[in-house]
């Protein structure tokens, strides 16, 4: 691999040297969440984790994250022992600070050995694109504005996705797979997302034989069996002995939020919030009732209940069914069809349909989409020219997280080098299909690009001008996750004909 330039090492040293001068930067609450759950789990007897609530910020993650706090805490007394008191709130020493941006860069090694065993995984002949694709989702602008500025932990546990992705790709470490994706589970929920398409690749090629159905591997069914559930049992198994169960179920599950996260994430629910938006404005002329209290709710975009004033209400189970019906589709293929890259193909389209159309969603949540498609994004041209709007949207849509002044030019200009740099390197190396393309889709991913340079101006310089501070905040954020919603649904859409004619 030496061939292979630059290397993901030396743009590991890179890019590790840009984000330790990121360390003064803007930090969001989820800066104080994390610190507040190295105090809890450092401070308190494990009994005491998943009921202390001093802070708003109460331990939400499961077991496994809270092992991996407790561990960094172990570090951290070294650093600053004030940061690990739960009554210290909003504590932010610049030794904090340091300490936490810290163990952001070097827990992200994981996702750097993944891409190198992802790399190694492929063929001769394909190394390079591999290589391509490792630095595009290592370099990644979303976790550059998610983990190193916003903060969180994202790196490491999409290192470990990645990690049980690959493998999947042999026989003879399909175990492992199912073992290290179980862990991760342990590690965040959110990734239930995608556990469908785990289930019915490792069940299909793992338990059952794979020239008939009808004959399973009792031994494998009985190894993975055991594993899995061994996993889980050491992660709740002490919990359930406390009997709170029900306790960490109520922490990991808050249902009570409303259908959108603020900001609105771009999926079909925010172009639903806006169609309502433009519904209340012409309701008059078309005789449209009109629900008054929702008004407030649907200009808002905040944390909470979301109402609409003219369009339907939608419930949690219209999102499960809708959620559930989008993901069964790619799985079908997968079960006929239980190849690698069909497998990746149905982990992508598993995180489309939650991102798309799950109850408050979080925009941090499309890296679930990008990462994955990003190993099978350079297929061949089709498989690319789905990708690219998926890529302009979903990272654009991150800029509202980031809303200061000081980091405009960073998040702006980083984000544009990448989109420029990757997506022109992908259109130069992406095979060409053996399919025919899909003219409406390669024009739609073209007039999508030149659309969002202008909106990107508009929404974070020409409003406040025009406008000011204080007018309309709402309508900026509303164009923006309304036209990412457009570019990552129009993105499903056209991976949605790729796969199922692939």
């Amino acid at each position: 691999m030496t061939d292979l330039y630059p290397s993901l090492a030396q743009c590991a040293i890179v890019a590790t040297a840009f984000k330790i001068l990121l360390f003064p930067a803007y930090k969001s609450t989820d800066f104080e969440v994390h610190r507040n759950w190295l105090a809890i789990t450092h401070s308190l007897p494990v009994k005491e984790w998943y009921y202390e609530k001093t802070s708003e910020w109460t331990l939400d993650y499961p077991p496994f994250f809270a092992a991996f706090e407790w561990v960094l805490s172990q570090a951290a007394r070294y650093a600053d022992p004030a940061m690990l008191i739960v009554n210290n709130l909003n504590y932010d020493s610049w030794q904090t600070i340091y300490f936490q941006r810290a163990t952001v860069i070097v827990t992200e090694l994981v996702l750097l050995f993944a891409l190198s065993r992802f790399v190694k995984s492929v063929s001769q002949q394909n190394k390079h694109l591999a290589h391509i694709a490792s630095l595009s989702i290592f370099l990644s602008p979303g976790l550059l504005i998610i983990d190193h500025i916003h903060f969180q932990y994202n790196g490491f546990l999409y290192g470990i996705l990645i990690l049980s992705i690959v493998l999947a790709r042999k026989q003879s470490t399909l175990l492992y797979s199912g073992i290290s994706f179980a862990v991760l589970l342990c590690l965040k929920h959110i990734y239930l997302y995608l556990a469908l398409a785990y289930f019915v690749y490792l069940l299909r090629v793992y338990c059952l034989d794979p020239k008939s159905i009808f004959r399973p591997r009792f031994f494998n069914i009985i190894k993975l069996g055991v594993c899995v559930v061994g996993v889980f049992a050491l992660a709740f198994g002490p919990f359930a002995s406390w009997g709170q169960l029900l306790q960490l179920k109520d922490r990991l599950f808050p249902f009570s939020r409303g259908l959108c996260h603020a900001y609105w994430a771009p999926n079909v629910w925010a172009m639903y919030s806006f169609t309502d938006r433009i519904l209340i404005q012409l309701a008059p002329r078309l005789g449209l009732p009109v629900n008054q209290d929702a008004l407030v709710s649907v200009t808002r975009g905040l944390v909470g209940d979301t109402s609409f004033a003219v369009l339907p209400e939608i419930t949690k189970e219209h999102t499960f069914i809708l959620t559930f019906l989008f993901q069964l589709l790619p799985l079908i293929k997968l079960w006929r069809n239980p190849e690698w890259e069909t497998f990746v193909g149905a982990i992508t389209l598993c995180g489309y349909a939650s991102f798309l159309f799950g109850w408050h969603v979080h925009e941090k949540a499309v890296l679930l989409i990008i990462i994955p498609f990003s190993l099978i994004a350079l297929k061949d041209r089709r498989y690319f020219s789905a990708f690219r709007p998926l890529a302009v949207a979903g990272h654009v849509s991150l800029f509202p997280l980031l809303f200061t002044a000081a980091e405009f030019p960073i998040k702006t200009v980083y984000t544009v080098l990448w989109l420029v740099l990757f997506l022109y390197v992908f259109d130069q190396v992406a095979p060409v299909s053996e399919r025919r393309r899909i003219f409406v889709a390669d024009r739609f991913s073209l007039l999508y690009l030149t659309i969002a340079i202008p909106l990107i101006i508009y929404c974070s310089i020409l409003h406040q001008v025009i406008f000011g501070l204080e007018r309309l905040q709402f309508l900026p954020l509303m164009f923006m996750s309304s036209y990412s919603a457009v570019g990552v649904v129009g993105s499903w859409i056209g991976f949605m004909v790729v796969y199922f004619t692939a």
